[in-house]
């Protein structure tokens, strides 16, 4: 049995429209940040791969096979546009 952590989950952008708030604590089994985002991905309908997206853990920016810790800071972030 995997453990449940307690994840703050931080919204930017398009995904913060899509998510509908900014922030959200999350009761998750995910072991890393990828199988966090496909739970979030599936709940809010996030359109992104993983792949198309950065993610930070604990405002560094990091790998998406990274461990996640019950009490981590996650941000998934959408590409920026540049004009």
């Amino acid at each position: 049995m995997t453990a449940t952590k307690t994840i703050t989950v931080l919204y930017f952008a398009a995904l913060r429209e899509l998510a509908g708030r900014q922030e959200q604590l999350v009761e998750t089994s995910a072991l890393t940040s990828v199988e966090l985002y496909n739970q979030l991905r599936h709940e809010h309908g996030f359109t992104w791969e993983s792949d198309q997206l950065s993610v930070a853990i604990n405002d560094a920016f990091s790998d998406w096979t990274e461990p996640l810790a019950d009490g981590d800071r996650v941000a998934f972030l959408t590409p920026v546009a540049g004009g």
